[in-house]
């Protein structure tokens, strides 16, 4: 896989090397990049970034697993995601290759909306 992944989970943990060998080990997964906040693992085009959390999230809002899915326009997709019955937070985030917003399903599920350059 080259450059970032479109959809795929991210995986919060206070232990991502020990979760990582946790999923390389059960599932064979491979590891294609690593950092002191990251570790991200593919295996026939599925994606996992295991991730220390990056802020304080409030206990009713965490979700140690949150999936991402590539839309073309965040803003239209948080509306639609409201229309759905879900939510949307506050906060955009980018870097030089997407940028991100975070919204929660019908049922409370968060998930990070990836718009790509």
């Amino acid at each position: 896989m080259t450059g970032p992944a479109k959809h795929g989970a991210l995986v919060y943990s206070n232990n991502i090397k020990a979760l990582a060998h946790f999923y390389t080990e059960l599932f064979s997964m491979t590891v294609t990049r690593e950092t002191s906040e990251l570790i991200s693992l593919v295996k026939d085009g599925f994606n996992i970034i295991i991730h220390i959390p990056p802020v304080t999230i409030p206990q009713s809002d965490f979700n140690t697993i949150k999936l991402f899915m590539a839309v073309d326009d965040l803003e239209t997709a948080k509306l639609k995601a409201v229309e759905l019955g879900g939510r949307f937070f506050d906060g955009v985030w980018s870097n030089p290759l997407f940028t991100v917003c975070n919204i929660a399903d019908s049922d409370g599920n968060h998930i990070q909306l990836r718009e790509f350059a």
